[in-house]
């Protein structure tokens, strides 16, 4: 049986750990890294002449453009950006703008710490953590066994074969046999075997300590399992630094995000630079802010046999940075698209991509603050079919939001992490969906903003 090596001795490790071993209990994960770069940001260097114009917004998004005037006496601006195809000039408020660069000249419209006052749902804006204390953070998270480890008996089929062979030695799907496809089925889509599930693959990683190819592919999954069914960000950047995964692939992303996620972006932002990049890189980058470079990763799909994909996921970046026309836009390349998969994944995409585009056209009517009070049900499209969300709302404000049927499989926990930021936000703007189940996040998001609409006053 896998035991857990000596514990670590790392105090600023354990005491900044604890914070931030999963999104849940530490939502300020997500709004540090974004808030920290915009403040690292407030004496740049000189940009050369030739430079594109840009607009540093208060939630940490960069855009590169023109900007074609600033009016001040009404506090707003005019901005032009390429996205896509399509050339769009947008009209922003100041209170919506941290800083505009115009022919190489930086101005400040509205200061951080304003803007974080006034989000008061938000975390306190603070630096960056730095490179070592990253790691010792992830150190001590993989030396120490989780609070429910010891407590978690092994428990599997005692028909599983724990050898686990890179390939299933037998044809069709068993189970209760072929350790990944015990995983997939059985353990993915029951969240209480999620902690068995993982000290189970602990204990096969004490198993074949011995084969370095089976070792790095159960330290990669070890690493995914962290990420994706507990959002234990340490934990799992510790296995994944272990398999040391290629950015080139998606587990090489996912290591990045752990870094953004504990608290440093820059480290993440390091690693993927100068590499090539896959699509599920366009969700990451979108959400440390960094549009211009999702765009353009974006338009490196755009002829693959699955621009489809990376249009959806674009169009979700957009979205989330609160870009709502252009993200239609990129929402309309699905619909548009002539290179799906199969007629499966055509339905799906496409339906996908209206009902974003409706949600985004919903949104006024989506406005908690002006809706009746009372309890709205509304589904959208996921993964395997449609997610139905019923939400309640009482004096202006909703009071739950629960996802009450659905036929997802590989959800992993977006059912229970995106009703808590809408909870938490009391909007359907600038939802972070869960990264592994973007599909079911964003069916989650497009059903709520349904439902609100029904009770527009």
């Amino acid at each position: 049986m896998f035991r857990w090596p000596l514990n670590c001795t790392h105090d600023v490790a354990r005491s900044a750990g604890r914070r931030c071993v999963t999104r849940k209990t530490a939502t300020l994960i997500v709004a540090i890294p974004l808030l920290a770069l915009v403040q690292a940001c407030s004496s740049p260097a000189p940009p050369a002449a030739d430079a594109p114009d840009s607009m540093e917004f208060v939630n940490g998004v960069k855009l590169e453009g023109t900007v074609k005037q600033i009016r001040e006496s009404q506090k707003e601006l005019d901005f032009e950006t390429t996205i896509g195809e399509r050339t769009f000039t947008r009209t922003y408020a100041f209170s919506k703008v941290h800083a505009v660069t115009r022919n190489g000249k930086r101005q400040e419209l509205t200061p951080i710490a304003e803007h974080a006052r006034a989000e008061t749902d938000s975390a306190p804006a603070t630096n960056e953590i730095k490179p070592d204390e990253v790691h010792a953070i992830i150190t001590d998270a993989g030396r120490n066994p989780p609070d429910w480890f010891d407590k978690t008996p092994l428990n599997y089929p005692k028909t599983l074969d724990l050898s686990w062979p890179l390939k299933p030695p037998t044809k069709g799907w068993h189970s209760q046999k072929n350790m990944g496809q015990y995983i997939w089925s059985v353990i993915n889509e029951n969240p209480g075997r999620w902690h068995s599930g993982i000290k189970l693959v602990h204990h096969c990683v004490a198993l074949h300590k011995d084969d370095t190819t089976l070792l790095e592919r159960d330290m990669q999954k070890l690493g995914t399992m962290y990420f994706t069914l507990l959002q234990d960000y340490p934990r799992a950047a510790f296995w994944y630094e272990k398999a040391k995964p290629s950015v080139s692939r998606l587990n090489g992303i996912r290591l990045a995000e752990c870094y953004w996620r504990i608290g440093n972006q820059q480290m993440a932002l390091d690693m993927m630079r100068g590499n090539p990049l896959p699509q599920g890189a366009i969700k990451l980058l979108g959400d440390m802010g960094q549009i211009d470079w999702a765009l353009r990763l974006t338009k490196a799909f755009n002829k693959s046999n699955s621009n489809y994909q990376a249009f959806i996921l674009a169009g979700d970046a957009l979205r989330q940075a609160e870009m709502p026309d252009e993200a239609i836009d990129y929402y309309q390349q699905v619909i548009d698209s002539k290179k799906f998969r199969n007629k499966d994944y055509e339905q799906r995409f496409k339906a996908r991509a209206r009902e974003s585009i409706e949600a985004i056209r919903l949104f006024d009517q989506a406005n908690v603050s002006q809706v009746t009070d009372g309890r709205y049900r509304e589904s959208s499209t996921g993964y395997a079919g449609q997610v139905l969300v019923e939400v309640t709302v009482a004096e202006g404000r909703m009071k739950s939001v629960k996802v009450i049927e659905h036929k997802e499989k590989q959800f992993y926990s977006a059912l229970t992490d995106t009703t808590a930021q809408l909870l938490a936000r009391q909007s359907v703007q600038g939802i972070d969906a869960t990264s592994g189940a973007t599909i079911t996040s964003q069916a989650i998001v497009n059903a709520t903003a349904s439902a609100l609409a029904q009770g527009a006053k």
